[in-house]
């Protein structure tokens, strides 16, 4: 548990870098195309298959929300500081 204490930290961290920088236009020329498509590349994996369970209210993706609520609660369960304190 050690271990996957600070993994999830890292995770968490990946999951709100990647919804910062989506509120931004990168385009490929962009310096931060490549940092963008590695977040992507990371968080895809286990956003995609939530989102296809909980679609989008409007032009909210709420799979980010699920994600996030749910790596909180498995830090808490194991005794792990929870990054967002929740």
């Amino acid at each position: 548990m050690s271990v996957l204490c600070p993994l999830i930290n890292v995770y968490i961290l990946v999951l709100i870098a990647r919804a910062i920088l989506s509120f931004f236009p990168i385009g490929p020329d962009s310096g931060l195309f490549p940092i963008q498509r590695l977040l992507y590349q990371a968080t895809e994996p286990v956003l995609g298959p939530v989102r296809r369970v909980i679609p989008p209210l409007g032009m909210f993706d709420m799979s980010f929300l699920v994600v996030l609520l749910l790596l909180e609660f498995i830090q808490n369960r194991m005794g792990c500081g929870a990054v967002l304190g929740f």
